[in-house]
Formats: C-alpha cells, structure tokens, sequence
C-alpha cells in the first residue's frame, strides 16, 4: 500500500518557478526582475557592511544559543518598535505597543492571521487589489475571509478616490490591510492626506487596520516612511503591524520580522500578547536568534546605526536613481511619457502595465524575467544594460 498514492502534485510558487527559469536560461544576457530582493551594480545582493560589523561582535561575544522565548528577543523589539513608532512614540511611553519577533515579515502576516481567525471570529480581511500575492494565501490558510477594494484602474493609475469609496462599504469591524510605504506590488504609494483620508474612513467604519510595513526606508526616507504608521498609531487605540528586516537590513535569509500590537491599555496589550505568544508556540515555537541580535546590535550603537542608514540611503538612492534611468531609457523609443508612473513609484517594485503577452514575449525573445502581472523588480535593474531592455521593452509594444 502506498500512503502517498493519493498526494497530488501542485503548482509551485511562480515567482520562485520564475527564478528556476531564469537559472536555467542559457542566454549569458539573462535579466532577473521577479524574485524582489535588492542587487548592486554588479548584479548581488549585499550584505550590508553594518551587519557584517555587528555579526563579528557577536560571534565574539555570544555565550549562548538557548531559546529565546515565545515573544523573541525583547532587546530587538524594543529597539524595533522605536524604529517604526519614533523614539517619542506615547503608546511605548505608556507601554500600549510591543512586538513580537516573527521568522521575517511573512511569519509576521501569518500569525496576525491566525490572531485575527481566532480571536476575531467572523472577521473578513479586505486586501487591495492587486496585493502581493502571498498575502492571499496566507489569510486563507489561517481560516479568514479575503475580500478586496480598488487600487489601480485600468490604465494602471492610482485610484484613490474609488478606494475610499469601497472601504466606505467595508462591514463594520473587518479587518483592512494596508501597505505603509513601496506597495508591493504595484510601487504607488499614497499620499500623506490620502492618508488623513484613509484614516477618517477607517475610524468612522470601526475598522481595524493591518499596515503592512515591509520596506521602511526604501520609499522616501527611514523616518518618513513611517508617516502613515505613526499616523494610525496616533489616532486610533488598536493597530496591527508587520514589520520586516529583510530588504532594510539585507538580512533576507535569516527570517527577522515582528508583529506590533497597539492597544488601548497596557493591560489589554498584555492580553493580546498572551494570545500571540501561545499561536506562535504552535507555529515555530521560538523565533531564530541570530538575525534579530544583529539587528540590536546596529540600532544600539550609534556608529553601527549611521553605517546602516547611509547604506540604506545608498540603496533607496540606486533604485531611485534607476527608476528614472529607465524611463530615459525609454525615450528613444517614444515610451517615455508611456511609462513615465516608473519614476514616481516607490520602493523595489513597479507595476509596469505590460501585459501578461508582453510579459511572455519579453521572457521568450529576450530573457527578461518578470512576474505576468507586468510586476518588475526595478532594484535587479543592470544600470549598463538599461538601453538593452528598452528596446526590447520597444519590440515587444508595437
């Protein structure tokens, strides 16, 4: 008898499908833009010098590799929290805020899931549309319903105004998901009084917002970034947010994330927390140490710190620097002002509007590598190359 006779084969993760494609493409002129990790110019993705530097004073320094417990390390997220909720921030002074450490922002997502599918029973979660497609899956899995509301139009424009008007219809208490800075995966961000907007709509429907927070810094600044976070915290007694070290730290395979609770009272935070602590115990147990000790390390040491923010600069500056690059690019060929949302999108992402044949065009003719949707990761972008894939951006458009 075979146990596993029954067990079906099902389609692998497309983008990580993507990837398997594009290593066994032959041509030596291969261009990866759908795996969203961060390259230079010559084509890696760095570690940074200020994780480097802080791994060497921790593998001197540790004396232990027991477990951290259920809430991970609390030196990193104390550290974390300031990061995202300002060294100033009320709700930590009257201790309202915590974090608990995550395997990366994914980990993050899926436990504010699970709290969400047991603790808020019969919630839905209204994602936008298009959303990163793993948040999909991964609320269905904890048991939650998905819904969505408007983003993007037709003509791959923001669409604000019809965004405000779905989570106008958005049921009393449901759950909103909100990207705080480079929306992934379409690269528009809102404005800060769309924000004041958004916020208005949610505390008049009694929502609970979800802002997912996975690239702080890359947008326009690490502190400005965080508008929108430290807006909702602000104003609202309860806010869920996922936090993410990997494109910021660089520190994609060492799995650092956290999930940040704010309360209305220290006491109700504590009792969040209890239930946090108890679904990560039957997810991962504890969280992985080394990642979040870096992370630490850097935050609380003011030489590692300006180190870390001026790479980070330095990263927000290339992919900036690349989004206009491109869109030049492009002028020769009479699509500049066709293409002209890349320079005015942030972060690692645009939603380029090409079509899903284009798409296949450009992978088939070309060995350019990118998500159907039209979806490019513009920080895998070869600076000496730009001119290469216009034209075949121009071939693919007539």
């Amino acid at each position: 008898m075979s146990h596993f006779s029954k067990v079906n084969r099902v389609p692998g993760d497309p983008i990580l499908g993507l990837l398997d494609a594009y290593r066994a493409d032959p041509n030596p002129a291969r261009l990866d833009l759908g795996v969203g990790v961060y390259k230079d110019a010559q084509g890696l993705t760095p570690i940074p010098r200020a994780v480097k530097l802080a791994e060497q004073r921790l593998v001197e320094s540790e004396t232990t590799k027991s477990y951290v417990g259920g809430h991970g390390d609390a030196l990193f997220a104390a550290r974390l929290c300031e990061v995202v909720l300002g060294t100033d921030s009320r709700l930590l002074a009257s201790q309202r805020a915590d974090a608990t450490q995550t395997p990366g922002g994914t980990g993050a997502l899926r436990l504010a899931a699970d709290f969400i599918a047991r603790c808020l029973p019969g919630r839905s979660i209204w994602l936008s549309d298009p959303t990163w497609p793993i948040h999909e899956s991964l609320f269905a899995a904890a048991g939650v319903r998905v819904s969505h509301y408007p983003y993007v139009d037709a003509d791959n424009r923001l669409d604000v105004e019809t965004m405000l008007d779905a989570l106008e219809r958005v049921p009393r208490g449901d759950v909103v998901l909100l990207h705080a800075c480079c929306h992934n995966p379409t690269g528009f961000d809102l404005a800060y009084n769309d924000w004041q907007r958004v916020l208005d709509v949610v505390r008049r429907r009694e929502l609970l917002p979800l802002l997912d927070f996975a690239y702080q810094g890359l947008g326009d600044g690490l502190e400005e970034d965080a508008r929108a976070v430290r807006l909702f915290a602000d104003s609202l007694s309860e806010v869920l947010i996922t936090s993410s070290c990997s494109k910021n730290f660089g520190l994609y395979r060492d799995r650092v994330g956290a999930l940040i609770v704010c309360a209305g009272s220290a006491a109700k935070l504590t009792d969040v927390r209890s239930q946090l602590a108890l679904m990560a115990r039957n997810l991962w147990s504890t969280p992985p140490a080394h990642g979040a000790e870096v992370v630490a390390t850097i935050l609380g040491d003011s030489d590692l710190k300006t180190l870390w923010l001026e790479e980070l600069d330095a990263m927000r500056a290339r992919i900036a620097g690349l989004r206009l690059d491109l869109v030049e690019a492009l002028r020769p060929h009479g699509l500049a002002e066709r293409f002209a949302h890349i320079a005015i999108q942030r972060g690692m992402f645009s939603y380029t509007g090409l079509t899903p044949e284009q798409v296949r065009r450009l992978r088939e003719e070309h060995s350019v590598y990118m998500v159907g949707s039209g979806r490019a990761n513009v920080a895998g972008l070869d600076a000496n190359r730009l001119g290469d894939l216009a034209a075949a951006i121009a071939s693919v458009c007539r």
